[in-house]
Formats: structure tokens, C-alpha cells, sequence
């Protein structure tokens, strides 16, 4: 019986997880984007903090931002990696055991972080706010994720390593090294803990955490789903894969080195903030190599994209990350960024790459990937899935609009000066002629949180009455 049962594991991918992190991707997709929902109410119309402690914004504000980026985004990419890496080498998940331990593991995590941070437990560190308990849990199951990925990597029935898994082995190798380093501190109870740096020497550590972040789990992960996904729903090979490899050594080096460009006008030394800044220049060309790449994969197939809205989304995306990684290094330019630092330009730019590229990738991707783990060609209603683009989209438009404008009228207001050196407005005057833009952006953020309900929707009525697929590895290889 227990051999029979092995065969079978044996002959069969370990899709469980992945439909476990699939769908746990669309729940948490929901709550981020309420929270952020909630928050930009907050800011249009503060009364609405209640005088509450735990709905204050600065409590909700990590929990929306944790949300988004690590419970979203990271069941997606969990969902998304556990997926190729088995389709791509041939072969079932290694130790399928341990991969739902990283399934209900970073469950825990995301639910330990939803209870501390509105109670205020903090590190402090932007996009590393949990305190030491949790990051120890983070670090535990991102070790075992990593022997889940490269374990089945290295029990592959091609020779073949297919790019997709050079962008996720990236993406979990330097996350681990960013979170470790990073999260180094002192734990002086249990919630509260002080950092393993000081000074300069921590901002440092810690921009070379938060950048990399975005370089490497919302980048690299996302760049891996890419990849794969892209050229199935085209259904047309990657452009060029010699690009792909380049592309991938030279984001991988350059990112590493684009921390200081958040720290200009700072107590880092000035040699430090210009080589952040230059490998933050240099980085453009590499991004845009994976975007052109990305989208000329539709080359032969661009009719495609009238009727497929899940194409659309995928390519939408790269828009979204070409134009994120031109803004970025223009924004890492020490004169430009006297204007634009502590705007909000800043959050237009970081939502320009969040809900256009992560969000919009991931919703494309798991589209792709819902269906055909419960034994269904498409979605319960592909209508809905074009509503669900066209409003994202045009709510990404009119947030990240809003943002650049009341931005850049920020940092022009506050550099203002007399001709006898006094402050031609004040800080509240800014922020009063900010207001209507707020209202843009909250409206923005509704209609991207109406096509995350629509899809839940969608994936609801999908998987209701539908049971788990079994897919068949290829007979030739799982002989081999």
C-alpha cells in the first residue's frame, strides 16, 4: 500500500501547496488593499484615526504595507515558484513535507504580524517592522523554503536549468542574507528588541535591506514569474534567452549596491550616497532588458491580446515595471531627489511598481494558475477578468497620477523662499493644497480594491464545485 502510494507521489506533481498558497494569495490580496484603502481615508480625513490607538495610521500603515508586500506577494510567489520549478525540471516538489510547513508557517507569520503591529510592537525599520520572535519564525521558514526550491532543482530530470528558477533562486538566496543581516538585534523582552547597529551604520544596513527588498523579492521573484508565464498564456518562446541570462547576472550585481540612494542629504558619507546613486543609473538597463524581453515574447502573437485579459495583465505589468525602473534611478539623482525625498512623488513611485507590476503580474500569473489546478482550461467568468483589468488599471492610473502631482507641488512649496530668505508657504499650506489629490488617491485605491473583490469572486465560484487536478509528470522523464 505504502509503495503504491509513493509510485503514484512519484509519477504526479505536489500541487497541494500551491493551491494552498494560491488562494491564501487572493484572501491576503483582499485585506492588504483594504488596509490601504482604510489609511488613504485616514489621510483625507483624519477623524477617521477614531482616537484609536491600533486603527491609528501609524500603526496601519506597516500592517498595509506588510500586507501587501509579504502576505500578497509573498503566497504569490510561494504559489507561483512551488508550480514552475516543478513543471520546469520535470519533477515533484523535494520534501513535500516540508513545503507545507512553509505554507502554514508564513500563515503564522502573516497572522503573528496582523496582531503585533497595531498594538505597536515595532522594530522601527521600514519593511522589517516585526519584532525578533517573528523574524526568527521568517527566517526558519524561508531556510526550509530554500532547501523545498533548490532540493527540487537538484533532483531535476532535465539537464536544463530554466531561467524562471535562476530568477527565484536569487530571489531566496539574497532574501535570507537581507533578512538575517538586517534583523540582527538585541532582545532586551519578549516584543521589544533593540538593533545589532548604530547610527549611520544601521541606516545603512538598513537601506541595503529595504532597497533589495524591492530589488530582489518584489523584483527578482516577480521577474521569475515572468518568465514562465508569459510565454504560456502567449504561447510563444521567451525573445531571447541570451538576453534573459544577462539581464539576470547584471540585476543581480547592481542591485546590491543601490541601498545609499535613500540616505542623500544625510549623515552617509558623500562617496557612499554617489555610488548609490550610480549603480541606481546603471540599473535602468538591465530592467528595461527584462521588460523589452517580457513583451517582445508577444512577437507574432500581439492579436492576442484583444481577447485574452490575462495577457493583458502580464503585459500591462512590465509597462508598469519599465516605467517604475526609469522613474527610480531618475529619482536616485542627488538633485532630483532634493525635490522629490519625503514627498509624496515617493509613494506615487513606490505604488507605480506595487499595484502595476507585483499586483498586476501576480493577478495575471495566478489567473493562469487557479484553473488549471482544479482541472478547469479558464476562469469561471473571463468577462470578469477584463472588468477586473480595466478597473485596476485605471485606478493604478489615477492614484499614481495624483501622487506625482501633489508631489512634486510639495517639494516645489517647501523650497520656496522669499527674497529675505523666510518661507514663502507653510508646512500646513501644503498640506491643504494636497487635499483634493488625497481624494484621487483614496478613489484610486477603491477601484484597485474592487477588482481584488471581483477577482476573489472569480476564484470562488471557480473553485466551488471543482476538486483538485492531478497533473501527470511526462512519462518519459519520470521513468528516467
Amino acid at each position: 500500500m505504502a509503495s503504491a502510494s509513493a509510485a503514484r507521489a512519484a509519477t504526479v506533481y505536489s500541487d497541494n501547496v500551491v493551491r494552498w498558497f494560491a488562494l491564501a494569495a487572493v484572501l491576503w490580496g483582499v485585506v492588504g488593499m483594504l488596509v490601504g484603502v482604510i489609511i488613504a481615508a485616514q489621510l483625507t480625513w483624519p477623524v477617521l484615526n477614531f482616537e484609536i490607538p491600533w486603527l491609528s495610521y501609524g500603526r496601519l500603515r506597516p500592517l498595509h504595507t506588510n500586507a501587501v508586500i509579504f502576505a500578497f506577494g509573498g503566497c504569490a510567489l510561494f504559489a507561483t515558484s512551488y508550480h514552475v520549478v516543478q513543471r520546469t525540471c520535470q519533477t515533484p516538489l523535494f520534501l513535500p513535507g516540508l513545503a507545507k510547513f512553509t505554507f502554514w508557517g508564513w500563515q503564522l507569520v502573516i497572522v503573528l504580524a496582523a496582531v503585533t503591529l497595531p498594538l505597536g510592537f515595532t522594530s522601527g525599520k521600514e519593511y522589517a517592522e516585526l519584532e525578533w520572535p517573528i523574524d526568527i519564525l521568517i527566517a526558519v521558514v524561508w531556510v526550509a523554503y530554500a532547501v523545498v526550491f533548490f532540493g527540487t532543482v537538484g533532483i531535476r530530470k532535465v539537464r536544463h536549468i530554466y531561467v524562471a528558477n535562476w530568477f527565484f533562486g536569487a530571489f531566496i538566496l539574497a532574501v535570507a542574507l537581507l533578512h538575517i543581516v538586517n534583523s540582527a538585534a538585541m532582545p532586551v523582552s519578549l516584543f521589544k528588541s533593540y538593533s545589532a547597529y548604530a547610527g549611520v551604520q544601521d541606516a545603512m544596513i538598513q537601506w541595503w535591506y529595504g532597497h533589495n527588498a524591492v530589488g530582489f523579492f518584489l523584483t527578482a521573484g516577480f521577474l521569475g514569474m515572468m518568465y514562465y508565464y508569459i510565454p504560456k498564456q502567449a504561447e510563444r518562446p521567451v525573445y531571447s534567452y541570451r538576453l534573459s541570462i544577462v539581464h539576470f547576472w547584471a540585476l543581480i550585481f547592481t542591485y546590491m549596491w543601490a541601498g545609499p540612494h535613500h540616505l542623500h542629504y544625510t549623515a552617509l558619507p558623500d562617496w557612499a550616497q554617489s555610488i548609490g546613486m550610480i549603480f541606481s543609473l546603471v540599473l535602468l538597463a538591465p530592467s528595461w532588458g527584462g521588460m523589452i524581453n517580457g513583451i517582445m515574447t508577444l512577437s507574432g502573437a500581439w492579436h492576442k491580446l484583444r481577447d485574452d485579459p490575462i495577457l493583458k495583465f502580464l503585459i500591462v505589468s512590465l509597462s508598469f515595471y519599465g516605467m517604475s525602473t526609469f522613474e527610480g534611478p531618475m529619482m536616485s539623482i542627488k538633485t532630483v531627489n532634493a525635490l522629490s525625498h519625503y514627498t509624496d512623488w515617493t509613494v506615487g513611485h513606490v505604488h507605480s511598481g506595487a499595484l502595476g507590476w507585483v499586483g498586476l503580474i501576480s493577478m495575471g500569473a495566478l489567473y493562469h494558475l487557479i484553473p488549471r489546478m482544479y482541472g478547469r482550461q479558464s476562469m469561471y467568468s473571463v468577462k470578469a477578468i477584463e472588468l477586473h483589468f480595466w478597473i485596476a488599471t485605471i485606478g493604478i492610473v489615477l492614484y499614481i497620477a495624483a501622487m506625482w502631482i501633489a508631489g512634486v507641488m510639495q517639494g516645489l512649496m517647501w523650497r520656496a523662499v522669499n527674497p529675505d530668505g523666510t518661507l514663502v508657504y507653510t508646512f500646513i499650506e501644503s498640506v491643504k493644497a494636497t487635499y483634493p489629490f488625497y481624494v484621487i488617491r483614496l478613489l484610486g485605491g477603491l477601484l484597485y480594491l474592487g477588482g481584488m473583490l471581483i477577482m476573489a469572486w472569480n476564484v470562488v465560484m471557480t473553485v466551488r464545485g471543482s476538486q483538485p487536478a492531478e497533473a501527470r509528470i511526462p512519462l518519459a522523464t519520470a521513468s528516467a
